[in-house]
Order: structure tokens, then sequence, then C-alpha cells
């Protein structure tokens, strides 16, 4: 039985950064989740206790998309964005990623794959970063808690779409 609450983080290379997650719902929702302002708003948040008021999306190569998180607490606020280098519609996404204030140096190249069998969609998340020492002190912080939070919440999230999808088809008949 796949365990859609399990977020498996690893290592690749000397560079990377490999999270996967299964959740149940269909890769097109899943898609739709990662690109859609109004979706990723309600789920891409990290530990409890931060919103994201701004959340840009230009969905195209060489578009660009710009997010801001908010610590409920405090107010203070984390920025970052990047370029969409490759998009796959419900395959593959590839992005660069770049916060204002800087916690790693330079830039990481993120690639989301979703690959989808009976329902469940495995999402394949690689961050490269521009060289070990930045991957590894990403891997001292708490990117890992922050993640799994998140991809908690995305899995509720497309139970609650999918179930108002059943409910909408319902109503029809």
């Amino acid at each position: 039985m796949i365990n859609p609450g399990n977020l498996k983080v690893a290592t690749q290379g000397d560079r990377a950064i490999v999270m996967t997650r299964d959740v149940n719902a269909p890769r097109s929702l899943v898609f739709d989740a990662f690109t859609k302002p109004e979706l990723v708003k309600q789920w891409q948040l990290g530990p409890d206790g931060w919103s994201m008021p701004v959340c840009e999306i230009d969905l195209k190569v060489g578009g660009a998309y710009r997010c801001i998180w908010r610590r409920d607490s405090d107010g203070s606020e984390m920025g970052m964005g990047g370029v969409y280098r490759e998009i796959v519609p419900q395959g593959r996404i590839v992005s660069t990623e770049v916060f204002d204030k800087a916690w790693y140096p330079g830039e990481a190249v993120v690639t989301v794959a979703l690959s989808e069998r009976a329902g469940i969609t495995t999402i394949t998340q690689t961050v490269l970063y521009q060289s070990r020492e930045a991957r590894d002190g990403v891997l001292k912080t708490r990117m890992e808690t922050g993640v799994a939070a998140s991809y908690s919440r995305l899995a509720q999230l497309m139970e609650s779409l999918g179930t108002a999808g059943l409910e909408k088809g319902a109503a029809k008949s």
C-alpha cells in the first residue's frame, strides 16, 4: 500500500536534493496546484504560521514567477522568484529559484516531475544547487520540515478538490 503522507528526501550527485511524495490525485490536478496562483497560495507555505500574500505566475518558457511569504507572528517577509525554463503540461516544470535575501549562494534549478499510476501522482522535485556547499547548507536548515508541511497541505487540498469535483458531479446527476 502506498503511503501518500511520506516525503522522501535524498541527495543526488554532489549538488542536488531530490524530494519525492505521492499524492492521491490525478497529475492534471497536481500540475494545476503547482501552476495556478490561487492554488499555490493554499499549500506552498512551509511550516505552520506562514501565509503567501503574493504569488504571481507567468506560465511560459521565459516567463517569471514571484512569491512572497509572510510570517503571521511578526509580519516578516521572505521573497523568491525565478524564470521558467521548461514546461510540459501535466508532466514537468523546470525553473530557476533565487531568494531576495539569499540563504544559499547563487540560484538553484528546480525540476518538478509528475507521474501518475492508478490515480496516485508521484511528485519528484529535484533542486540542483551551484555547489556542494550550497546544497549541504540547505540540508542543515529546516527545509525538510517546511517541504513536508507544504506537501501535507497539498495532499489535503487535492482531497478537498477531488471531493468537491465528486459533489459537483453528483449534483448534476
